[in-house]
């Protein structure tokens, strides 16, 4: 969740490293800090609890230097406070470490160290890798920080400066991501390439238990043993244009705005109209394979389970393969039973989600097939796994998704269109769902006119302290997918059930201070759906409408275009991002930088 950006070269380091910060500021975050080599020698390091913005006033005039590392922090051991930002030195001020991830055995290290006579400045699990840096005999820096990272255990990406080394940074991985930039006899490191692109698109990402030392004018990776790596630097696709915000008031705002551009992207040459199914090179599974698949298992996490769950009934219902869904960060810890004949399926927007990582890792090890949707090409998962989709959603800076969960529902579509019609799904039903799919864009840009309508809605229901939405079947992951929207930014409680489960308990919620949301689709279900909306009627509660016609029993009802039944989900979440947005909009909430979360989670 923390960021990381370090330079080395022959610029001014600090307003490098401060607008990486700014870039990474999306990630979530409590406080700041940076240090430099000062052109007179030794380190200089200024940190500031809040926004970098707080850290930018505290830098002095004079804090000039051309080697520096920073840090944006997400409390995990400490509270924020100056104090518990990064970076830490040790008590001598020539070690400073940057760290993202958790060290799990911190307390027992902590000990050891106090019983020699270290004295800690912070609450935070970090400052443990100082010391032990700082303590090592070692004669180089690289085999200071290998000794450090021997006896830590959980998971890292750290920079690491020395004073006594000061033409280097050495850099490290396990579980956390850290990315390297190659620049013009200038080096950068990042745990995001969005710190990086408006200087270089030539990155370098390590992988777990890999390391490297970066110079001014070359850089060299290895494994924590010391054994040489090869490194090739890849392009990044995006630009730094795709990071701005574009004339718009909020990243969430731009995003929600670029869909109709992004799922044409996701479906641009991949259609096969010939044989009416779709192209997927990166999947690596031959017609043979994907016949001998007899079961799909999707593993994400919050957005991405819910897209998961229109996955699945997508592949259930094209492909005749059966499908379920399951959060990712339960998945590993109740023994799950690893079927040769399962396709596992691992999604996360920026590739590095921890929790799916793990699975991913868990699953390798039993000799599972698993493949990767994922929006960040070259990230941990889409290495980590034996093929998959790239949602092609563009940056996605807002911590809250919503192109990417769009395009990551998009890219589900053509995985099950695939495989249907690989097995038994007809050529006129593999027809009718490429026409739906060519449809979306406009569809989508169509329900965004109505902006103006939805957002005099979300100021009405803004007054609610808690909703309720509803849906059945394909129905049931939207209403989940809105009700965690209107949560994370709104911070209005929310609950999701199907529509069924209405008169088994949450019924009983029902008041006409308690909105209810019902999703109702233009399918087999629509009477069924109109039954539970009776229910709410019955007994006084409000009812907004997400629907292909106007209803009845509904106060207020937003129109969505008809696409084939499959598809609907994909078009009935965009209205719900925008009234979402609007609500939070309303009350004046930090709508990019929701309280207390954080845009990639690479914790446990």
């Amino acid at each position: 969740m923390c960021g990381i950006v370090g330079y080395i070269g022959k610029r001014d380091v600090a307003p490098l490293l401060l607008e990486g910060l700014q870039r990474l500021e999306y990630r979530g975050y409590d406080s700041a800090g940076i240090v430099i080599s000062g052109r007179s020698g030794g380190l200089k390091a200024v940190k500031a609890k809040g926004r970098v913005r707080e850290l930018e006033a505290r830098v002095p005039k004079r804090f000039a230097g051309t080697t520096g590392i920073a840090h944006t922090r997400w409390a995990t051991h400490g509270a924020p406070s100056d104090e518990n930002a990064h970076p830490h030195l040790d008590t001598e001020g020539k070690v400073a470490v940057v760290h993202n991830g958790i060290v799990d055995n911190a307390s027992e290290l902590r000990a050891k160290l106090e019983a020699d006579g270290v004295v800690f400045a912070s609450e935070t699990d970090t400052e443990v890798i100082t010391h032990l840096v700082a303590r090592s005999q070692a004669e180089s820096l690289e085999e200071k920080v290998r000794e450090a990272l021997k006896v830590i255990d959980g998971t890292y990406g750290i920079a690491v400066m020395h004073a006594d080394f000061p033409d280097r940074i050495v850099v490290a991985r396990n579980g956390s991501p850290v990315v390297l930039g190659i620049g013009e006899k200038e080096m950068f490191v990042a745990s995001d390439v969005a710190a990086l692109i408006s200087h270089t698109r030539q990155v370098v990402t390590l992988d777990d238990g890999e390391m490297a030392t970066l110079k001014a004018d070359d850089f060299r990776t290895y494994t924590t043993s010391g054994t040489r790596t090869t490194a090739t630097p890849e392009t990044v696709e995006w630009e730094a244009a795709s990071y701005d915000m574009g004339g718009h008031d909020t990243y969430m705002h731009k995003e929600i705005s670029e869909q109709p551009d992004a799922v044409d992207r996701v479906l641009r040459g991949r259609i096969d109209d010939k044989f009416s199914t779709v192209h997927l090179g990166g999947l690596n599974l031959d017609a043979r394979e994907a016949r001998g698949i007899r079961r799909v298992k999707i593993l994400g996490c919050g957005t991405s389970y819910h897209a998961g769950l229109i996955g699945a009934s997508l592949i259930e219902g094209l492909a005749r393969i059966p499908a379920d869904s399951e959060p990712a960060s339960e998945f590993r810890y109740r023994n799950p039973v690893v079927d040769p004949d399962t396709l596992y399926i691992a999604v996360s927007q920026s590739g590095e989600t921890y929790d799916v990582l793990a699975a991913v890792q868990e699953l390798k090890r039993k000799g599972a097939r698993v493949l990767g949707v994922v929006n960040v090409v070259g990230s941990a998962i889409a290495r980590e796994t034996d093929g998959g989709v790239y949602v092609h959603a563009g940056p996605e800076v807002c911590v809250v998704s919503t192109k990417c969960f769009t395009n990551t529902v998009v890219a589900f579509a053509l995985l099950a269109l695939h495989l249907g019609r690989i097995r038994d799904l007809s050529v006129a039903d593999g027809k009718r769902i490429i026409e739906g799919l060519r449809r979306l864009p406009e569809q989508i840009q169509e329900i965004l006119t109505q902006e103006d309508d939805i957002a005099k809605l979300a100021a009405e229901y803004a007054e609610a302290k808690s909703m309720m939405f509803i849906g059945r079947v394909r129905g049931y992951p939207v209403a989940l997918e809105a009700s965690l929207k209107l949560k994370e930014i709104s911070y209005i409680h929310a609950e999701a059930y199907p529509a069924s489960e209405l008169k088994h308990g949450p019924l009983a919620l029902i008041e006409p201070a308690m909105p209810t949301v019902a999703i109702v689709p233009d399918d087999s279900l629509l009477e069924k759906n109109r039954a539970a909306m009776e229910e709410i009627k019955a007994r006084s509660g409000r009812i907004l409408a997400v629907a292909h016609q106007a209803q009845e029993k509904a106060d207020h009802t937003i129109l969505v275009p008809k696409n084939e039944d499959e598809l609907d989900p994909i078009l009935m979440g965009i209205p719900l991002q925008l009234l979402a947005y609007h609500t939070a909009l309303a009350l004046g909430r930090d709508i990019d930088k929701p309280r207390n979360l954080a845009k990639s989670v690479t914790v446990e």
